[in-house]
């Protein structure tokens, strides 16, 4: 949304529904609009829409602590963020509270929520003519009623049951009369929500200016997103939240209902239809390469597969984050991916390599029937150039997905920009790795991320590539039918049959036939891990599926970053814990802000905060 322009309007657009500043005291003279000028005018009007898209979340920003950043994928087991101010950070050691914590999604969401609702309540105002339409307009309405109820999603998965806002209030509203709704009506809210502004909007995006903007299939995927939520357990049925109440009794959490799985696969296989029947799906590169179906999928915008995106526009962030040190200029090193995440990719064969850990040492039991090895190093290249002889035998034979998705000692990375060699190191005298470092530019783990960053971007001298980070894309739909549909039925044939297709675009065998039903949890909690992967999916499932205190409350593992005379030095390769992370069952959701709670006392805490 880089081409978002700064509102023309002032008081309209700078109070919250529960928190308003002070800032419209900083008038522009030419700027001082009425809300009835506003909508008076369909150029006004849709500069004010724009607007509304300005609390969507910069996710694709992981290392800056700021409002809308992104400390999901670093708060997980996926990764480890090397930049100590890093919000994640803040998350894993569990010195964050209601009063430390910096993330205000409360208050920037709610905005966002508010001036969606003074557009909707005001869009049939808005005059048409030959260049404004009748049709343009009910699409703007549409997008405004899709943002308010993206935004109540954002906030619920972070928070669980939130207040509803679905009107504007005066600004001389008493907000301590707002109360939580409970959190099954806040998903009834999104779902009525996502079904008007799908009637409003197009079938899908085809035109290059509307990139970044919903169509009917983002409707239907955060339909089916929040239903799969309100059917897994950490919000159905929860012991643990059964007696969160408001003050005036009403209860938070409802108690399990089996039927919601089955809601969540209905409304999953219906986006996946309406999806298909206008074009989209499965991305795949132009020689059906398994690696660069995934990989060129991580970071092309606007692809087939995408439904909804944040459109960065020319941006380098991620790229310099995971770019390594040794390449031409210094990279940023910060983006580093846990041995954890390295050691869940299956072999080619499909399947996985190490079983479990014995301890102490956390010493991994190979599944002796993979093929999988830790030891030695190869004797020849990759055929295809993915890596160089002499790369160690623990990368061999992956997944394809390993290597469109992490920077690993051996990978064969933009050979003729390439310093000193072809092959990256990170051990800890190669090029790459922490020996060299400058200042504290190096990766924690023996890793970066791959996935997502632009081949053809370069360090120095510096050239840009535009990004755009998708927050629905037809695979997670997939995944989400399969998951919904097997709790609910079992693993009948349809489960099989979309998570084959994802295995299948990246050159993974299909599932074994015959699987159980917790079987078939298992491989599918298995498949969207690898899938989605840096999409900020992992964190958000571990506490959905409540096994965060595994994921999140254990050692996190790396190599042994300060070994190794060059990568074939068997002592990098040593797993070391990186970070002992903490995690308490309070964690599952956040607390809601003190700042927030002193304006609203009526606003109850959440668990344990």
């Amino acid at each position: 949304m880089k081409s978002i322009i700064k509102p023309i309007f002032t008081l309209l657009l700078i109070c919250s529904a529960l928190a308003c500043k002070k800032d419209y005291l900083n008038k522009v003279p030419d700027d001082d609009l009425t809300l009835d000028q506003v909508f008076a005018n369909h150029d006004y009007a849709r500069n004010f829409l724009n607007n509304v898209y300005t609390a969507l979340p910069q996710e694709y920003r992981m290392v800056d602590p700021v409002v809308n950043s992104n400390p999901f994928v670093g708060a997980s087991d996926d990764m480890e963020e090397m930049y100590p101010p890093a919000f994640s950070n803040t998350m894993n050691d569990g010195s964050w509270n209601p009063t430390t914590n910096v993330m205000k999604y409360w208050e920037l969401l709610y905005v966002g929520i508010r001036k969606a609702n003074l557009y909707i309540e005001n869009a049939d105002k808005v005059p048409t003519d030959d260049i404004y339409t009748a049709a343009d307009r009910t699409k703007a309405k549409g997008e405004a009623i899709f943002l308010r109820a993206f935004y109540h999603f954002l906030l619920m998965r972070i928070y669980g049951p939130i207040p509803i806002e679905d009107h504007s209030v005066a600004l001389d509203f008493d907000f301590r009369s707002i109360r939580r709704d409970p959190i099954d009506k806040c998903a009834a809210f999104v779902v009525s929500e996502c079904d008007k502004a799908a009637a409003l909007l197009p079938d899908r995006i085809t035109s290059s200016v509307d990139f970044g903007r919903p169509a009917k299939s983002v409707c239907l995927a955060l339909k089916a997103r929040v239903l799969l939520y309100m059917a897994s357990p950490l919000w159905n049925g929860n012991p643990d939240y059964a007696n969160l109440k408001n003050d005036n009794g009403t209860r938070l959490f409802p108690d399990f209902v089996a039927s919601r799985w089955q809601d969540a696969a209905t409304a999953a296989k219906a986006c996946i239809d309406q999806a298909e029947s206008v074009g989209h799906g499965l991305y795949t590169s132009a020689t059906n390469d398994p690696i660069k179906n995934y990989y060129e999928a991580s970071y092309l915008p606007n692809t087939k597969e995408i439904f909804f995106a944040y459109i960065e526009g020319v941006n380098t962030d991620h790229d310099v984050y995971s770019e390594p040190r040794g390449m031409n200029g210094v990279g940023f090193t910060l983006n580093g991916p846990t041995q954890d995440v390295v050691d869940d990719y299956e072999m080619a064969n499909g399947t996985q390599p190490i079983l479990g850990y014995t301890e102490p040492g956390h010493i991994p039991i190979i599944n002796p029937a993979s093929g999988y090895t830790e030891t030695g190093f190869t004797a020849a290249a990759d055929p295809k150039g993915y890596y160089a002889a002499g790369t160690s035998n623990m990368y061999v034979g992956r997944d394809p997905r390993f290597y469109a998705s992490i920077h690993y000692s051996g990978e064969i990375w933009k050979p003729t920009l390439r310093a000193g060699g072809t092959a990256l190191d990170f051990s800890f005298s190669g090029p790459d790795g922490y020996a060299g470092r400058n200042g504290g530019n190096y990766t924690k783990t023996g890793y970066l991320v791959r996935k997502a960053a632009n081949p053809d971007f370069i360090m120095s001298p510096r050239k840009a590539v535009v990004h755009s980070f998708p927050f629905f894309k037809l695979d997670e739909q997939y995944l989400n039918y399969a998951e919904a549909l097997n709790e609910a039925q079992g693993p009948v044939a349809d489960v099989y049959k979309y998570v084959n297709l994802i295995r299948t675009r990246s050159g993974m065998p299909n599932l074994p036939a015959g699987l159980s039903k917790d079987d078939m949890r298992t491989r599918i909690w298995h498949e969207r891990r690898i899938e989605l992967f840096f999409e900020g999916f992992r964190y958000f499932d571990a506490h959905r599926w409540k096994i965060a205190e595994q994921t999140e409350g254990s050692n996190v593992y790396g190599l042994n970053i300060l070994a190794g005379a060059n990568r074939m030095d068997p002592n990098f390769y040593k797993r070391t814990v990186i970070e002992k992370r903490v995690f308490e069952k309070k964690h599952y959701l956040w607390p809601i802000q003190q700042s927030e709670r002193d304006k609203n006392p009526n606003l109850v805490q959440n668990f344990g905060w």
